[in-house]
């Protein structure tokens, strides 16, 4: 079964306080960027890579690949206006029947068994993320103030998403709205169930300073 990545990373940097993109900054060795791509071809040398970076970065990145000696191979896509319209752009680079998944050029430290059994997961489901437990407590915000709720009844959603190829073109046909915040939301938006899966709690995005330093510890 032919299997994608689309590998999304278009952050300017302004919650990083850089003027530098987050994707574009080091973590040990190597830049964050890098360290996403190899883990996806850790979990398959065959995945076909589709990067999706802003136009006026391409070259950038192409000149940081060669000082870094990166050799991963992948594919470019330009960056959309949002999230959505950047992975809109590359599904056009996705030619074949089979699965596709979505994931946060800024989460390096996703696992490779959290990668294979989304992919597993998705030959059957058709649409599957990785999620993981909510270990603080929630208040939610109401007419009156706040209230306390029950956070078994929460996941937080992390990436990849996963989907067979044709389900999730025909979801990113539709009109875009700003309730699609990720893929799965898009799926859902027509009436598609999604399945759950186990993620790790190391799969952090990297968003911040902070993130950056614990990033670091994680490498």
């Amino acid at each position: 079964m032919n299997q994608y990545v689309i590998i999304v990373a278009g952050g300017k940097g302004l919650r990083m306080g850089s003027e530098l993109p987050k994707q574009f900054l080091p973590i040990g060795n190597k830049l964050v960027l890098m360290h996403t791509l190899d883990v996806f071809r850790k979990y398959d040398p065959n995945l076909k890579i589709i990067l999706v970076l802003p136009k006026e970065q391409q070259e950038f990145w192409k000149g940081l690949c060669e000082k870094y000696n990166f050799s991963v191979e992948h594919i470019l896509a330009d960056g959309g206006e949002t999230r959505f319209h950047s992975v809109k752009n590359g599904l056009a680079k996705v030619q074949d029947h089979g699965l596709v998944g979505v994931h946060d050029g800024v989460r390096p430290f996703v696992s490779v068994e959290v990668i294979h059994n989304c992919y597993e997961s998705a030959k059957k489901y058709k649409a599957v993320i990785p999620v993981i437990e909510v270990i603080e407590t929630l208040r939610h915000l109401n007419s009156t103030g706040s209230e306390t709720v029950s956070r078994n009844d929460y996941k937080l959603v992390q990436t990849p998403q996963v989907f067979d190829v044709d389900l999730l073109k025909q979801a990113y046909a539709q009109e875009y709205t700003p309730f699609f915040t990720d893929d799965a939301s898009v799926v859902e938006a027509m009436g598609i169930s999604v399945h759950l899966v186990a993620g790790n709690r190391e799969n952090i995005k990297i968003t911040t300073p902070f993130d950056l330093k614990v990033g670091s510890a994680l490498l």
